[in-house]
């Protein structure tokens, strides 16, 4: 196990060198997306639309953040399970997500998609919303407003503690 210091976005080459088990502290940009967001996201690509931004690159981060109680953070943002994006993983990553953070095990046949994507799946730690939320130095929306709190929001983190559940090559700490 080893401990890494990551800011995005991060190379293809960071994140080959990452093995299953290893902690991160994750600063810079991600975007939180739950199941409507990822619904609404693959319907665009579907259907040949424009997305609101670009996938290629980026890390989303399961989590419906609640408002927070001064402008421009967010309130408590913990992971939510990441087994009910399963069925969208695989057409994000196609259109170049890089890395995913979330909470709980993988299917097997999403393990696959993300050692086949060369990505990574990082798990953030589960019950602690509030504590995670005080790694958000910024954040905004980024799309589907009217979503309310399971809006995309662009977060800006500073040394956001995450476990490299899946590694690039398959790795999975659910399974090892």
């Amino acid at each position: 196990m080893k401990i890494h210091y990551l800011k995005t976005p991060i190379k293809s080459a960071i994140l080959k060198k990452l093995k299953s088990g290893d902690i991160v502290y994750l600063s810079g940009s991600v975007f939180t997306a739950r199941d409507t967001a990822h619904k609404l996201l693959c319907e665009k690509i579907k259907n040949g639309k424009e997305l609101p931004f670009a996938l290629k690159g980026e890390i989303v981060y399961y989590c419906g953040p609640t408002p927070g109680k001064r402008k421009g953070l967010i309130g408590s943002c913990g992971p939510t399970t990441s087994s009910r994006m399963d069925k969208y993983t695989p057409v994000l990553l196609k259109n170049g997500i890089k890395a995913m953070i979330g909470k709980g095990k993988r299917s097997d046949k999403i393990v696959d998609c993300i050692a086949r994507s060369k990505a990574v799946y990082f798990a953030a730690p589960a019950g602690l919303g509030a504590l995670l939320s005080e790694c958000v130095i910024k954040s905004g929306i980024l799309a589907f407003k009217e979503l309310g709190p399971e809006a995309v929001f662009r977060l800006y983190v500073e040394n956001m503690p995450l476990v490299v559940a899946v590694d690039s090559e398959g790795n999975c700490i659910y399974k090892d």
